[in-house]
């Protein structure tokens, strides 16, 4: 079956197929769709919606159904993700399961409304305090809005930390045909850890408080080791990479963006392809370094280099290399075009020398 629906829209159903229990969240554009959508849909199913007076009360929300074992998630944008930062922060010190959509626009501040990948660091990085890290997820189109957010959800209870489902306003507000799961996801088995009130899981103590020194760099360890072990999960796609001279680096509406100016370029007698992540949080680096080896590479993002720079980690991390790559980025909600993509992709080809 299949459904003509926005990409908000497409979060919301993912989110129900996944099994979702309960949506907590306050309407900001671009993302009021995802919290119009779950206030209509969420009750027709027997789940819960609940809008929040704020968005930092929608992640503490979040926060304690997770902490009694339920499947729930909030959405927003790039203001409303800053006010949340502390609470994914105690989510992810206790070990808690649970799924953010962040649409992004433009900022810093207020910004604007029109689509930016600017909440990148923010997302990868922690934007919260503490040595945490979450699950990234990077679609690209309205069927991955919804297969990633399904995806957010396997991975967080996975792996106990909060997913992130990062996209932009483009995406979010763009209408493409959605083919719809077959089934709803098996549920997790949460009764090894969650709360419920009863003697019984009274044992089951979530807290990410230590005051011991010792006890909380333990507890760090063990944080830093399961980040580890989320990199068997990094996902990438490889689109017209076997033979390319230029690979184009992207991810997001960016990457749909490359693939055209690829094939424009292939057009021209230019070998391109595009590598995009699927997962930004584990990164693919092992796949990438393989991929840009011996090749002209450029990075097609719509922020200041925040994604250019993980590249260029990964890079110098993985493959021991510091190689030459470059760079094709807009910023403020401005979106770079096939033509913009092409042009530079060609200066790189001109500039970049391969050793």
């Amino acid at each position: 079956m299949t459904k003509f629906v926005k990409g908000n829209e497409a979060v919301v159903i993912g989110a129900l197929y996944a099994g979702c229990d309960v949506y907590f969240g306050y309407p900001i554009t671009p993302a009021s769709e995802i919290a119009h959508a779950a206030a209509r849909w969420f009750p027709s199913v027997g789940r819960e919606f609940l809008q929040a007076e704020c968005e930092t009360a929608s992640i503490y929300m979040v926060y304690g159904a997770a902490a009694a074992g339920r499947l729930s998630m909030t959405a927003t944008s790039g203001p409303g993700m800053s006010l949340m930062q502390e609470g994914v922060s105690y989510m992810a010190g206790a070990n808690l399961p649970g799924v953010i959509v962040n649409i992004m626009r433009a900022g810093p501040g207020l910004g604007n409304v029109y689509p930016e990948q600017g909440d990148y660091n923010q997302a990868v990085k922690g934007g919260g305090h503490g040595n945490y890290r979450c699950v990234v997820l990077a679609p690209a189109s309205v069927q991955e809005m919804c297969d990633l957010t399904m995806r957010a959800f396997e991975l967080s209870f996975k792996h106990m930390t909060p997913a992130i489902v990062l996209a932009d306003g483009l995406l979010g507000q763009m209408m493409e045909t959605l083919v719809l799961p077959e089934r709803e996801q098996p549920r997790p088995d949460t009764s090894g850890w969650a709360v419920h009130g009863t003697p019984e899981t009274r044992k089951n103590l979530i807290t990410s408080i230590y005051l011991d020194a010792p006890a909380q760099e333990a507890h760090n360890l063990r944080l830093q080791a399961k980040y580890v072990a989320m990199q068997a999960d990094a996902r990438h796609e490889a689109y017209l990479c076997d033979d390319a001279e230029i690979v184009l680096v992207a991810y997001g509406i960016c990457s749909r963006i490359a693939r055209t100016a690829a094939e424009a370029l292939r057009a021209e007698g230019v070998k391109a392809g595009v590598f995009r992540p699927l997962t930004l949080s584990p990164f693919p680096d092992e796949a990438l370094s393989t991929t840009l080896l011996g090749r002209r590479a450029m990075v097609v993002e719509l922020s200041a280099g925040q994604f250019y720079n993980d590249v260029i980690l990964a890079l110098a991390t993985v493959g021991g290399r510091h190689q030459e790559v470059g760079l094709c980025n807009r910023m403020g909600g401005m979106v770079m075009t096939v033509a913009d993509v092409v042009e530079a992709a060609r200066a790189a080809m001109k500039k970049q020398v391969i050793s």
